[in-house]
């Protein structure tokens, strides 16, 4: 089990048989779970500088998807869910799994995206493999402390409103000159680069990642909001320089993290095996 921050695409949620617990959005004062508002959606309401916030599910919400899962068979949980230090959602879940019908286990995965995507996703591999559920969660966490995400922004306005822009705090006096490149790191977020022009900051992503890769064999993802068209040109980049590539996958990040990032962000995830 995950929630909607770890931009899964659906037919990897479908095939790796995984329950999305969603988080919320709350546009104007309305609020939807974060599946039905389009990240389009967000990156207009910011641009007309509109009312967004986020929120994390309820407790509730995920004791009624724990006893779903009991109900359909499932006799242990592994629930990961994006780091505390940004939201309530990993909390939430705790509390539900105390009285869980059946054997949960709750990780805080100090990352979100496919970062924390491709973690589920081992999970759940090894799940489907018959494996105990302290190896399942043991699979999970190696993914997570092995993977790295780098990103860069138009502005760091949006993260500064939502109070998730942690250590590049430290960047705000001079964004105006530069684009900030960031990358998470224990469920912060710093300053990776400091780089005067968005090309020069797109190829410094780039040879980031290369380098988190070297030869391993990894995943990778390309996340944006709404820029589709640079998302797919730098994963067209990627196969000739990382020789040990092993899935490919360019999501739009959701409604929740588009909220907090702002319309034009562009990040790599690197996810060793």
């Amino acid at each position: 089990m995950t929630d909607s921050t770890a931009c899964l695409p659906a037919e990897l949620v479908a095939s790796a048989g995984v329950t999305v617990v969603p988080l919320h959005v709350i546009l104007d004062g309305d609020e939807s779970f974060e599946p039905d508002v389009a990240p389009g959606e967000v990156a207009d309401a910011l641009r007309r500088r509109a009312s967004v916030t986020t929120s994390s599910p309820t407790p509730r919400a995920f004791r009624t998807a724990y006893a779903a899962a009991e109900r359909a068979g499932a006799t242990a949980c592994l629930s990961i869910h994006l780091s505390s230090t940004w939201s309530g959602t990993f909390e939430a879940a705790r509390i539900a799994a105390r009285d869980a019908p059946l054997d949960v286990h709750v990780l805080d995965a100090r990352t979100l995206g496919m970062a924390m995507g491709y973690a589920v996703l081992s999970a759940a591999e090894a799940a489907a493999a018959g494996a105990a559920l302290g190896d399942v969660e043991a699979a999970a966490r190696k993914r997570v402390e092995r993977s790295g995400i780098w990103f860069m922004v138009p502005t760091l306005e949006h993260l500064r409103r939502g109070g998730r822009i942690g250590a590049a705090q430290a960047l705000l006096g001079s964004a105006l000159a530069i684009k900030p490149l960031l990358r998470v790191v224990d469920g912060q977020v710093e300053p990776f680069e400091k780089v005067r022009t968005r090309p020069r900051a797109l190829e410094r992503m780039v040879a980031a990642a290369v380098s988190h890769a070297g030869d391993d064999e990894v995943d990778v993802a390309v996340h944006h909001l709404g820029d589709e068209d640079t998302a797919h040109d730098l994963a067209g980049r990627l196969p000739a320089l990382m020789p040990g590539l092993r899935r490919l996958v360019v999501t739009e990040v959701g409604a929740v993290i588009g909220a907090h990032v702002g319309p034009g962000v562009l990040g790599i995830v690197v996810a060793p095996h």
